[in-house]
């Protein structure tokens, strides 16, 4: 993912000034086939070809340098959830992987409380849901790599504001011993100084529907969308043509403006507590 990402970057700045692959090839005293492989992320450019690339394509701006040099360092660095991989989609990598390197992280989530909020619980209980038989080891496994994802959330390692509709509050899909733990979890976490809850509720009506959930991440100091990944029946994609980071981006300040405010939602939340502490009395 960190090779895509700096391929990408690389043939956007080639383009921009018109330079063709074999003129690029050139630059670093190799193979237009090499280019192509590193601008598709199917091969990790050396530091030093990164550099000889970004003055050819006359990109002077320092942050952005040391931003692409860094990617080409660590795009080979393991990473934590490797040692679960044979355990996880190719796709849901991904996913991790924009995380872990992600500095502003934004979610929408409809359905369910997202998974860097969810309790040990809360996760087995919606992983075992799935219509696909998963064996109990796997499970295990699944639920280690959701806790291990929060990590970067606890440690403060990145800012972030997740939306939830409140039908997740309201309407558990999980037993009420699990609901009750999650809300209890969700108002903990939610006081951190790098995140931010919110609830959409009902009386927003249609600005519910405007999106599936969704995930964007930014890597920068500024909260610039830059990535965004979406899940579905197959699987998890990954956006991130401007266009798309543009439409996703604009959907989330649609929806944070019809949520209610971090304080007004931590009240709703904790409302839904008490009437389930009362109903279970």
């Amino acid at each position: 993912m960190r090779s895509r990402r700096l391929g990408s970057a690389l043939r956007n700045y080639r383009q921009a000034v018109k330079l063709d692959q074999p003129h690029a090839a050139e630059v670093i005293a190799s193979s237009q086939a090499r280019i192509s492989r590193i601008e598709t992320g199917h091969a990790t450019p050396r530091v030093i070809e990164v550099r000889l690339l970004l003055d050819a394509y006359g990109i002077t701006d320092q942050e952005v340098r040391d931003k692409l040099e860094d990617l080409a360092k660590r795009s080979k660095n393991r990473g934590w959830w490797l040692e679960h991989a044979a355990h996880l989609r190719a796709d849901y990598l991904d996913h991790i992987a924009l995380e872990d390197d992600a500095t502003y992280i934004r979610e929408w989530q409809p359905v369910l409380v997202p998974g860097l909020l969810q309790t040990p619980a809360y996760a087995e209980a919606v992983i075992t849901a799935t219509p696909h038989y998963i064996a109990p080891e796997r499970v295990a496994q699944l639920v280690k790599v959701r806790e291990g994802r929060q990590a970067k959330i606890e440690e403060g390692g990145a800012t972030y504001a997740t939306i939830i509709w409140e039908g997740a509050i309201a309407h558990p899909v999980v037993s009420v011993d699990v609901h009750r733990e999650q809300l209890s979890t969700m108002l903990d976490v939610g006081k951190r100084q790098n995140v931010t809850v919110q609830i959409l509720p009902f009386s927003a009506g249609t600005v519910a529907g405007a999106a599936a959930g969704f995930s964007s991440f930014s890597f920068e100091s500024e909260p610039t969308v830059e990535a965004v990944t979406l899940e579905n029946l197959r699987g998890t994609s990954v956006l991130e043509g401007p266009e798309d980071l543009a439409a996703y981006a604009n959907a989330f300040d649609q929806l944070r403006s019809s949520a209610l405010a971090p304080d007004a939602s931590a009240r709703l939340v904790r409302s839904a507590l008490r009437s389930i502490k009362e109903d279970a009395s």
